[in-house]
């Protein structure tokens, strides 16, 4: 049978089966928090990251979740309070789709479905966190998972980088209104990080976005994960309603013609 750490702190992270959100979820049980995981599809990747957190001696609830539809995002978190008996101390917002593609031929369908989960998926389980957070009278933490495409515009990234500038937004405004109640909203904003999903969008990935960032590589989850653990930190309870871009620079630098 197996033995649990004595209770600690509960982190609710969204899209957290895959990539950054996986590692992100294994860093924080290995740092002592319960994690409760939501994720649209991957039944065996959702009882991988089970039994990773409850190798850490952390307990886990995994449940598959639309991040996008409100009875959805209610019923999770219902189902979160009940399993755990308490109210989270933090909410990782890192559920995202991407769609590549152009203006001229970006369709509704797509653009409906990148705002639905990444924008509107952030207002709905930042709204159903936070009500729960006032509710227990506790502190708390919001760390949405924004991207450099906020910052810079890219091309036939469209949908995608309007809902992570809104993104940028949204964690300023609720910020402003959550502070009086002890909840710290920011936004982690990667840059070009090396992840199973980038190195299939391109072979020479690496080697592209290397060579125009100031610090000469790309990122990797680690540099991600370090910025969230900060912000998720009692070192950072005074900061709140920022963006910090973990990009090496490579969005910081113009791209000046001569």
């Amino acid at each position: 049978m197996r033995t649990f750490a004595a209770p600690s702190r509960l982190a609710v992270v969204t899209g957290g089966t895959t990539g950054i959100g996986y590692e992100t979820v294994v860093a924080l049980a290995r740092r002592g928090w319960d994690v409760a995981v939501s994720y649209i599809d991957g039944e065996d990747a959702a009882k991988a990251v089970a039994d990773r957190v409850e190798a850490e001696a952390r307990r886990s609830w995994v449940a598959r979740c639309d991040a996008g539809i409100q009875c959805e995002v209610e019923r999770f978190f219902d189902d979160v309070a009940e399993h755990f008996g308490r109210a989270p101390d933090l909410l990782i917002n890192n559920a995202a789709v991407q769609t590549w593609s152009s203006l001229l031929e970006l369709d509704e369908a797509r653009w409906d479905l990148v705002l639905r989960t990444n924008l509107k998926g952030c207002f709905l389980n930042t709204q159903k966190a936070a009500r729960l957070m006032i509710a227990a009278r506790q502190p708390g933490a919001i760390i949405n998972i924004g991207s450099g495409c906020s910052k810079v515009a890219f091309p036939n990234l469209v949908d995608y980088s309007a809902s992570k500038a809104g993104i940028a937004q949204l964690t300023r405004l609720a910020a402003i209104e959550l502070g009086p109640h002890g909840i710290t909203v920011n936004c982690v904003a990667p840059g070009a990080i090396e992840v199973e999903r980038t190195r299939h969008e391109a072979p020479d990935y690496v080697q592209r976005w290397s060579s125009v960032t100031p610090m000469r590589r790309v990122g990797r989850p680690a540099d991600v994960i370090n910025a969230i653990l900060f912000l998720a930190s009692e070192e950072s309870n005074f900061i709140t309603g920022q963006t910090l871009h973990v990009d090496g620079g490579v969005f910081t630098q113009p791209n000046w013609p001569y």
